[in-house]
């Protein structure tokens, strides 16, 4: 086992702190592989249907790393900074604040795009027409936009940033969604609209205030934009639609994980 002295041996430190960042990855990537399982599945279901070993292995690495990290963190001096139980009055006042501030930003960004959007053009009206309602693809407006266009939701930096614990950036790859308002910086194919209109979806039925909401509590739980409950939701319905599968609303799975507080 290797061992440094109190003298700092730097390039072993660097080396050591290299490879602490490769396994928390791994790690994350595990965490978001769980998730997924998670939200696809109900507790119920794994309980009778896993195989019994592999069940019996994860449960294994998983009280191995909770062990091992657990009794790290036991002898950091600063210990008591670092492991922390559920949110305090003041940390759920902040996140509630969070929330109000994204909710607000997307209400905004709504009204501020929706003069130089457009009604979906027939063909993509009939492309989603076996998924969405007839009155939400009516609503529906979007547009195409330059990446710069799109301002960062407000939670990085001013009031609501810093009152919280450092978010990850939220990173639209093709479009965002602001309500019925879709704003795309690359070629909108079917799929992407489809996705796009999935948050839609989310938005009215939860309302945006508890969307933005989720939202904040799903971000600071993964530590990943992907791996948010309402963006795996949204890209679980998005690999189905690819998939040419029969027919399904949209609407009827989103209040689905709703009723089963998937979100």
């Amino acid at each position: 086992m290797a061992a440094l002295d109190d003298s700092g041996n730097r390039l072993a430190a660097v080396q050591m702190n290299t490879e602490l960042r490769n396994a928390q990855l791994e790690i994350l990537s595990a965490q978001c592989a769980t998730d997924r399982l998670r939200l696809r599945y109900s507790a119920h279901d794994l309980a009778r249907h896993a195989q019994r070993d592999i069940l019996r292995k994860a449960w294994t690495s998983a009280g191995a790393l909770f062990e091992y990290y657990n009794n790290l963190l036991d002898q950091l001096p600063d210990r008591h900074t670092i492991k922390k139980g559920p949110p305090t009055a003041l940390e759920e006042a902040r996140i509630l604040e969070a929330g109000d501030h994204l909710a607000r930003y997307l209400k905004e960004q709504s009204e501020y795009f929706r003069p130089i959007g457009r009604t979906l053009d027939p063909e993509q009206q009939a492309a989603m027409d076996a998924f969405f309602s007839p009155e939400l693809i009516a609503r529906a407006r979007l547009a195409v936009v330059d990446r710069q266009s799109i301002p960062k939701p407000p939670l990085h930096s001013g009031a609501a940033g810093p009152r919280i614990p450092v978010l990850p950036e939220v990173v639209h790859p093709f479009s965002a969604t602001f309500s019925n308002v879709l704003l795309f910086h690359a070629e909108v194919t079917d799929r992407r609209l489809f996705h796009a209109l999935v948050h839609t979806v989310q938005m009215e039925v939860l309302g945006v205030e508890t969307y933005a909401e989720r939202f904040v509590r799903g971000l600071l739980r993964t530590r990943a934009h992907s791996a948010v409950p309402l963006e795996m939701h949204a890209t679980m319905l998005e690999n189905t639609f690819a998939e040419h599968a029969q027919p399904f609303l949209v609407e009827e799975k989103v209040r689905l994980w709703v009723n089963q507080g998937r979100y």
